[in-house]
């Protein structure tokens, strides 16, 4: 089996998308904005699809438009600050509409399923070589702006008074998470990516630890979840991101359980 290169290729891509989810999930998720990451997923293929119109490259046109949507999502947020729910639904409806009009146009130059269902054993070098330097730009932003971004996660209007760059944090989280989604949407695809951001946050929650050991214990969840699809897709034939959905939700419904009974 791992004698094939691209079983090797998507092996690669999955342990690096296993580290760069829980990356940004754990603090979308604590700031209550974990549908900001499927809103941006949506948004991404409002992106793919100007991509395949415009026969330039889906992923870039996708993080161009999902950047600009992440950004957008920040400004309005300062308009419309108690109703982050209303921002969504916004730049979700515009997003959509923009997609499901290319689509049923049949203007499009190619298919945009791959990009809807993902598929990590079509991976290029290119996607691997942008998806490993995400990931390590990830792990290096969490690093030095660790205690900042723990500020802002629990209060944003605390973290100001004590001089926290509040605003250029958020700006760039949000770009981070617009990145994320885009090189992320090839291998997991867009209707999955959501579950592979939130779900092993959530179930790193259950176990009521302390931020840095949700976080350790969010990276481990992580890593069974698309291991665990990865290998189960290649063995029944389904697809990686769909089985990596279920495995991450079956997880996370042991916890539940092994937590009820203990």
């Amino acid at each position: 089996m791992f004698s094939y290169s691209f079983i090797q290729n998507a092996l690669f891509i999955s342990l690096c998308i296993a580290i760069l989810c829980p990356c940004i999930g754990i603090f979308l998720v604590l700031k209550r904005y974990s549908m900001i990451g499927d809103t941006l997923a949506h948004s991404s293929l409002a992106g793919v699809t100007l991509g395949l119109l415009f026969r330039d490259s889906p992923v870039l046109t996708s993080f161009i438009f999902t950047a600009l949507a992440g950004l957008s999502i920040e400004f309005l947020r300062q308009y419309f600050k108690k109703y982050t729910d209303l921002i969504l639904s916004i730049v979700l409806s515009i997003s959509v509409g923009i997609a499901i009009t290319l689509i049923s146009s049949g203007h499009l130059h190619a298919n945009a399923d791959a990009y809807l269902f993902g598929s990590m054993l079509t991976v290029s070098p290119v996607d691997m070589a942008a998806t490993a330097i995400l990931s390590l730009l990830a792990v290096l932003l969490i690093a030095f702006n660790y205690h900042q971004l723990l500020y802002i996660t629990y209060d944003e209007d605390a973290s100001r008074i004590a001089g926290v760059h509040v605003k250029r944090l958020n700006y760039l989280f949000a770009f981070l998470v617009a990145a994320a989604i885009s090189v992320s949407i090839r291998s997991v695809g867009i209707l999955v990516i959501t579950s592979m951001i939130t779900l092993p946050v959530a179930s790193a929650l259950q176990l009521q630890k302390g931020f840095r050991a949700t976080f350790l214990a969010s990276l481990a969840y992580s890593f069974l979840s698309i291991l665990g699809g990865f290998f189960i897709s290649f063995y029944i034939g389904a697809a990686p991101g769909g089985v990596t959905a279920l495995t991450a939700a079956f997880l996370l419904l042991l916890t539940l359980f092994v937590k009820h009974v203990l």
